[in-house]
């Protein structure tokens, strides 16, 4: 429960309008309501007395009793015996008979120009506001059929294991470890444990000052835009492609070049000149293709040949459930023109926001300076944590049972796709935990979307992979790292409810073997 605020804060909140018109008790109602309406009093903030706030205002007690008592009838606020005044957990949904303030409370009240607000639309120089991104809905969480990324998901979780973790790293003996200020270097624990445990198993060597912590891939993203983009630079992006890789990386106002991609990968005879190229070689984001093992080898040659560097997103290379995995870029590099970046949270919850860049020294010492301008380091706490969730061998064992119980689920989504949408085309993937889903030419994705979570399904609609999408687009991806096994058929039976309702709008009527015109 929040507590009251000290009573000069109460006058600022609560600023009457120089409206000589309107009441004072009226002015007062429409400021406490602007204030709740606004979200700066959010559901059981505690009000001070209406002694209290009379005397911060200099108004009369009766105005401020006054006041509540028609704020508590309208239900913005709420009386609770011998403790006072709170705003009421429905307040947002009320509604009060009292006149618009012309002008916010905050704002003063004489009108002149000096003292008006910035206009921040005119400041802001860089807004990332209009990108597509991936974004959920507030109220995701009430949605049956998640087929979405960046949800937690309790079967998968290993809550046992990492709270073993969590606990051995708040006992005194290892507080020394992680307790003092980083500055610009990382848990060293962490480091060793990537080095000799991770990418070994990527066939990457790497020394101790070759490798940076960040705060996930895309802070990762961030770091190396910031350090080597500018308006000149020309990067190469797979298209369609991983749209927060794109998104960080414009922060800096490079020029995009987009690259096609098929069913091996990156298309790297397509590609112009760059000076860098990003790629997912693993399972490419999001159609989860491999790059072959002959094109990755043309673009580390045609690398040096041309004189760029490849920024390589190692992304879900752990989830492999057919085939010999292959071996990552940057253990096929002998010139130093791979940036590798991996990610430790991913698997195990994204709000842990632990990840790393593989890098020459040279460029390494220059991120762990930007790096500490930024955030100055990763929590040392959780990376002193996920060290010995690594070194007690819980990541191993929770990559295996994650792997097996996605690979159950991507055979139930594919059984289910072929039996409810039988007109829609996928490729089973060889590993990762989503599945690319190209639906009939007439499809958009972002409208069926929109209908889909009217039936109680949340899908990825195929437009924000792409930076320039076509229209219809009639793409989407299946997330299956937050919807149970039991769950997903269904959910494709709804997503299939969901397109024929779109096909009814469009005249689009079914046939035997799907939806025809």
């Amino acid at each position: 429960m929040s507590q009251p605020m000290e009573q000069p804060l109460w006058a600022r909140l609560f600023q009457l309008p120089d409206q000589p018109g309107l009441p004072i008790q009226v002015r007062l109602r429409a400021v406490v309501v602007q204030a709740i309406l606004d979200g700066r009093l959010g559901p059981g903030t505690g009000l001070p007395s209406s002694r209290d706030l009379a005397q911060a205002l200099g108004l009369s007690r009766n105005t401020v009793t006054a006041a509540y008592e028609q704020l508590v009838e309208e239900g913005f606020l709420e009386s609770r015996p011998r403790r006072g005044v709170f705003v009421a957990a429905n307040a947002a949904l009320a509604r009060a008979d009292v006149p618009a303030l012309q002008q916010d409370p905050f704002r003063a009240t004489s009108g002149t120009a000096s003292q008006r607000p910035p206009d921040w639309r005119e400041r802001v120089l860089r807004s990332q506001a209009e990108r597509p991104t991936l974004a959920k809905p507030r109220d995701w969480h009430a949605y049956p059929y998640q087929f979405i990324y960046g949800t937690y998901d309790p079967e998968l979780f290993p809550t046992d294991d990492f709270r073993e973790c969590c606990v051995r790293s708040l006992s005194r003996v290892q507080l020394p470890h992680w307790t003092p200020d980083f500055e610009k270097v990382d848990v060293e624990a962490l480091v060793e444990q990537i080095r000799q445990r991770l990418l070994p198993q990527r066939g990457v060597f790497a020394l101790p000052e070759e490798i940076l912590i960040t705060v996930g891939s895309q802070h990762a993203f961030y770091l190396l835009a910031e350090a080597l983009f500018d308006r000149s630079t020309r990067v190469g992006l797979e298209e369609p492609g991983h749209p927060h890789a794109r998104n960080s990386f414009s922060v800096r106002d490079p020029q995009m070049v987009n690259i096609a991609v098929d069913d091996d990968g990156l298309v790297v005879d397509a590609m112009p000149n760059v000076d860098y190229v990003f790629v997912t070689p693993s399972h490419q984001s999001p159609t989860t293709r491999t790059l072959s093992l002959e094109r990755r080898q043309w673009l580390l040659r045609k690398a040096e040949l041309q004189d760029f560097v490849i920024i390589e997103d190692d992304y879900e290379s752990e989830n492999l459930y057919a085939g010999a995995p292959m071996p990552a870029l940057k253990s096929l590099d002998t010139s130093g023109r791979v940036i590798y970046i991996g990610s430790l949270s991913k698997s195990l919850s994204p709000a842990l926001r632990l990840g790393y860049i593989v890098a020459p020294r040279e460029l390494i010492a220059e991120l762990r300076v930007l790096r500490h301008a930024q955030v100055r380091h990763p929590s040392a706490f959780l990376q002193h944590a996920y060290a010995l969730f690594l070194s007690l061998g819980h990541h191993e064992s929770h990559a295996r049972r994650v792997n097996a119980i996605v690979q159950e689920r991507l055979a139930r989504v594919g059984d289910a796709l072929q039996r409810h949408l039988p007109d829609f085309q996928f490729t089973p993937p060889q590993g990762g935990a989503s599945v690319w889903v190209e639906g009939p030419a007439w499809l958009d994705s972002a409208e069926l979307a929109d209908v889909a979570r009217t039936h109680g399904v949340l899908i990825e609609a195929g437009r924000a992979f792409y930076d320039r999408p076509p229209y219809p687009c009639p793409q989407f991806r299946l997330r299956l790292s937050s919807i149970s096994g039991a769950q997903i058929d269904a959910g494709i039976h709804a997503l299939a409810l969901a397109v024929q309702e779109l096909a009814a709008a469009r005249g689009i009527r079914r046939g035997g073997g799907g939806l025809v015109h």
